[in-house]
């Protein structure tokens, strides 16, 4: 038995003294009406109006449950009004810096398409987790170790200068002393300024014999591509993010793999999942993780 149906048939057929009127005010059908104050009565144990063709005449006991029945309904519809606003209520979402203007526009819309309203922050890597556990924001993608990623974006080494080979190696920027000027550098922007990606660079940079300066952490990505813009100093980044500074992106040779590995944090369990879930994709595409990433690091591959 649905008792709050049944209630606000009750309060509203009383309230009309008609049956007719009543339930055309509660927003159903005369019949439906009929059957529900009727199932709550044999649910109550005795009669709540006295019916007749013309007017429905609460009895004595009708009279002394009313105020209790028009609190449940209130009661229910306030529930209702809360629960509709907290389904309005966005999702603070906090998202690497590096992500694309229109690939964010692209996932609030469909988030918007899965009843779920974002309002999206953009923070450094370590900023991310801390905005989750002091509750700034509901959730967060994180740089996480390469076992622990939902998603994974490559990385390569790209310039202004289209390189001859398929491949860029580090060791190839090692110093020479017929070199004029000051050695090229590979830049980090802050987004890799994390130990799974900087120290395995820096490993490979001493094991190479370049020196410490080559390789430089960028205050911001702005930074980091002006530097390169303006030498034959290399970005280590993404193929959409080469692609979208128009540089000539190559895979990094000493490495099989390289990649930036994100997870989905969040304060509560179930809104990890259900963001992971229902817009998986499109956060992937907003981290340059897609299909599109794919596409990008196999033209960057073979136009040489």
């Amino acid at each position: 038995m649905d008792l709050v149906g049944a209630c606000r048939a009750f309060v509203h057929v009383s309230e009309r003294g008609s049956f007719t009127v009543g339930a055309a005010a509660a927003h159903m059908s005369q019949s439906v009406a009929s059957r529900r104050v009727a199932a709550l009565e044999q649910r109550l144990g005795e009669r709540l109006f006295e019916r007749s063709s013309r007017r429905a005449r609460l009895t004595p006991f009708g009279r002394e449950l009313l105020p209790a029945a028009r609190r449940l309904v209130l009661a229910a519809e306030e529930l209702e009004h809360e629960a509709a606003t907290a389904q309005r209520r966005p999702v603070r979402l906090a998202v690497p810096d590096t992500c694309p203007a229109p690939a964010l526009a692209r996932l609030a819309a469909a988030a918007l398409d899965h009843g779920i309203t974002l309002d999206l922050r953009t923070a450094a890597p370590g900023v991310r987790p801390h905005l989750v556990r002091s509750q700034q924001v509901r959730a967060a993608l994180v740089a996480v170790p390469p076992d622990q990623a939902r998603w994974r974006v490559p990385l390569g080494l790209a310039g202004v200068a289209r390189p001859r080979a398929r491949r860029l190696y580090l060791e190839t920027l090692r110093p020479r002393r017929t070199d004029q000027g000051p050695p090229r550098r590979v830049w980090l922007q802050p987004e890799d300024d994390v130990p799974h990606i900087r120290d395995r660079v820096t490993r490979l940079r001493d094991a190479v014999g370049l020196r410490p300066a080559q390789l430089s952490v960028a205050t911001s990505l702005t930074q980091a591509a002006a530097e390169v813009f303006s030498s034959t100093d290399l970005l280590l980044c993404s193929p959409l993010q080469a692609r979208e500074f128009t540089l000539h992106w190559r895979p990094l040779g000493e490495f099989d793999s390289l990649e930036r590995t994100f997870g989905l944090l969040a304060a509560e369990e179930g809104d990890a999942e259900r963001l992971g879930t229902r817009l998986g994709d499109d956060l992937a595409h907003c981290l340059g993780a897609g299909a599109e990433a794919g596409t990008a690091q196999t033209a960057g591959t073979e136009n040489v």
